[in-house]
């Protein structure tokens, strides 16, 4: 079959053949190009494409999954941000309001100490002023007995609470006159 078909090609040297194109030969081999076309896009071409769609559909699921993470881990840090600023936001304030209520406590602890230290200072008043009066009547019980022992040094005699009395008036009555 072969041999015919060169043969062909060689004994046409007229027209279209002297430009070496055979008719017959072109139809032949446009068949076998159609056929093999055919068969090599039925097994060959289909899974091929199939493979390669499934690729294309593979790395752009990847890509649009990466750019979701990408938006995510962008909202994700905002969030973390704003918990972050609102932590120490509350930490400032709970820090504030610590300071506050040391301040009132050291301020009611000394108000605490200054009514303590007053209350003291008036019981210590009050037992001055108690002790002032106890030590002026011993003082005056023992200056009324140096007195008595001193009239009785100067007079020679014992002197009673009835002469006492007299020696009192008579004294009060010398210095009237």
């Amino acid at each position: 079959m072969i041999q015919p078909l060169t043969q062909f090609a060689a004994d046409s040297s007229s027209g279209i053949g002297a430009l070496g194109f055979d008719g017959k030969a072109f139809v032949i081999q446009l068949i076998t190009f159609l056929l093999a076309f055919w068969v090599l896009e039925r097994y060959a071409f289909k899974p091929i494409l199939k493979v390669m769609r499934e690729r294309r559909e593979t790395i752009e699921s990847g890509v649009a999954l990466g750019e979701q993470m990408k938006r995510e881990q962008a909202e994700l840090e905002k969030k973390v941000e704003q918990m972050i600023h609102d932590a120490r936001a509350e930490a400032d304030g709970i820090i504030a309001n610590a300071q506050e209520a040391g301040k009132n406590a050291i301020k009611e602890a000394e108000d605490k100490a200054r009514d303590k230290a007053a209350g003291i200072l008036k019981e210590a008043e009050s037992r001055i002023v108690q002790d002032t009066a106890r030590a002026r009547k011993a003082l005056e019980k023992e200056l009324v007995g140096l007195i008595s022992d001193a009239t009785e040094a100067i007079i020679q005699e014992k002197v009673d609470a009835k002469k006492d009395a007299s020696l009192i008036e008579r004294a009060l009555k010398g210095q009237a006159t």
